[in-house]
């Protein structure tokens, strides 16, 4: 009787594992696997197979295939690292983290280090004080815990009143929504103003494709405006003018225009008069104003400073009922370079109360950022002063950063003016070239033969041969029939000489090969 009842128990068990066919299947295959076909590129959301990331797109795929071959086989490429030129990620190639900042993240992550003795050693008095300040303002001083969804109101506090020192005007901590990062806020702001494909946003021609890949996340319509390239990629308010009227001639209602200020892939600073041109097309077309800063403190040039369109709108006497202005920082570039600890904000002015009230809700949606990237948002507004014990070892480590990358952007600059059929105009601020290839007809119909973009064709041969990783301007846009390729001032000062040597010996193979 036992027997019987196992076997029969077996038999109920096998059963149970078989699939219904007649009810799940109508195919043999689809009986051996129930979820073949529940999720394929035809069936996932169409707007995301539309947006597009060129920084971290093929090329750099293809890079992370060689480095694991380096690793696994030693000598098997003319190179013996790659060298990711792709992206701003400072301290990926090797720029230290600014001390003061660290200390400060580490006592507020760990208090008990506040309460040793021996801390006082290791740590400058004014790390000690700024983090039980911070502490101070953070319920429960937990910085593990979740915080209010725009942010810890003592950091906010602190933000604005760093940008009240920054612009000369007042700033509401009510106004800040922290983030991790600014793409997160762009994001916000693009799903805040997009209704459907009828809805356009002006952005730069070259770009930096978060905005691209945004819009199209979100169902918009990107409407492009052209830098002048031959004038050192300069904003021209007729552009502008051009390209809105041909959008509403579409049937397109343009929602924003979004400046990056100073550039990226470009690398302008854009001079106060043209700024203000801009605020006033903003105010007289009913637009939004998306202002990109996160590169505020890359400046490299004496003739240019950075001037935020907050200032430049208090400036010319309008107020929040006068112009609506998102702004975004972000902790990842500047000389601090934090891109993994994921901090940043946006300063959102100019929209009613009931649109904040939504703007609000979707940062609700999210619960808050990281309370380390917050924490970080509000050192780099408020860095040490001068008297403070840290205030000469910032400064010091500040200025090194500053001043080395200023050299290495000129250092490739010429690098890139000194090869045949390159042009390359002048990095006035972010971390960027974005030189201009002049490809011979060879190249251009070997990229073709391919199905590759010319640029996106040089810059597989570049990495091929060299291990150095850019990324082609068709990723960014650009005038039709020109090409040109992004390349960061990153890598460390001692490591551009042998770079560049590695870039002229490939052009100079590369134009011989395919010379007309």
């Amino acid at each position: 009787m036992r027997r019987f009842a196992t076997e029969r128990a077996k038999r109920l068990l096998l059963a149970s594992r078989s699939p219904p066919s007649a009810f799940l299947c109508s195919s043999p295959a689809a009986a051996m696997d129930p979820a073949a076909g529940v999720v394929t590129v035809d069936t996932i959301n169409p707007k995301v197979l539309k947006c597009e990331y060129a920084v971290r797109g093929e090329i750099v795929s293809h890079a992370q295939r060689l480095q694991q071959e380096l690793q696994n086989k030693p000598g098997f490429h003319p190179f013996d690292e790659i060298l990711y030129c792709n992206i701003g990620n400072p301290q990926s190639l090797g720029q230290p983290p600014v001390t003061f900042f660290r200390e400060v993240l580490a006592l507020c992550d760990h208090p008990p280090l506040l309460d040793k003795s021996e801390t006082h050693a290791l740590f400058s008095a004014d790390a000690i004080a700024r983090a039980w300040q911070i502490l101070d303002v953070i319920p429960g001083r937990a910085t593990g815990a979740y915080s209010h969804s725009q942010g810890i109101k003592g950091l906010r506090d602190a933000i604005a009143a760093g940008i009240a020192d920054r612009d000369g005007f007042p700033a509401n901590p009510d106004d800040i929504f922290l983030t991790d990062g600014a793409s997160p806020a762009v994001h916000m702001m693009m799903q805040l103003l997009t209704r459907s494909e009828k809805d356009g946003i002006l952005c730069p021609i070259p770009q930096y494709p978060l905005y691209s890949a945004s819009i199209a996340l979100h169902g918009g319509s990107l409407v492009p405006y052209y830098l002048d390239e031959s004038t050192g990629w300069g904003l021209e308010i007729s552009e502008l003018k051009k390209q809105l009227e041909d959008a509403r001639s579409k049937g397109i209602t343009v929602r924003a225009l979004v400046v990056i200020n100073p550039g990226n892939p470009t690398g302008q600073v854009l001079a106060e008069e043209n700024q203000r041109e801009i605020v006033n097309f903003c105010k007289n077309q009913g637009l939004v104003l998306l202002a990109d800063e996160v590169y505020q403190e890359n400046i490299y040039v004496d003739d240019k400073k950075f001037n935020s369109f907050k200032k430049i709108t208090r400036s010319m006497g309008y107020g929040d009922d006068d112009i609506p202005l998102v702004s975004f920082q972000s902790v990842s570039k500047g000389y601090y370079g934090e891109c993994g600890k994921r901090g940043g904000y946006m300063e959102v002015t100019g929209f009613n109360a009931e649109v904040r009230e939504q703007i609000y809700k979707v940062a609700s949606v999210n619960l808050c950022s990281n309370i380390s990237g917050q924490i970080l948002a509000s050192l780099v507004m408020n860095p040490p002063n001068v008297g403070d014990e840290s205030y000469e070892s910032f400064s010091a480590e500040k200025n090194a950063i500053l001043s080395s990358l200023a050299r290495r952007a000129k250092a490739l600059e010429d690098a890139f003016n000194s090869l045949e059929g390159v042009t390359c105009n002048k990095a006035e601020g972010a971390m960027y070239l974005f030189p201009r290839l002049r490809l011979p007809q060879k190249a251009i119909s070997a990229a073709k033969a391919v199905n590759a973009a010319p640029d996106a064709f040089y810059a597989r041969r570049l990495l091929d041969a060299t291990g150095i990783v850019v990324v082609p301007g068709s990723g960014f846009g650009q005038v039709p029939g020109t090409w040109h390729v992004r390349c960061t001032i990153l890598p460390q000062e001692d490591k551009i000489p042998a770079i560049i040597s590695r870039l002229k010996a490939f052009h100079e193979a590369f134009m011989e090969e395919f010379h007309d």
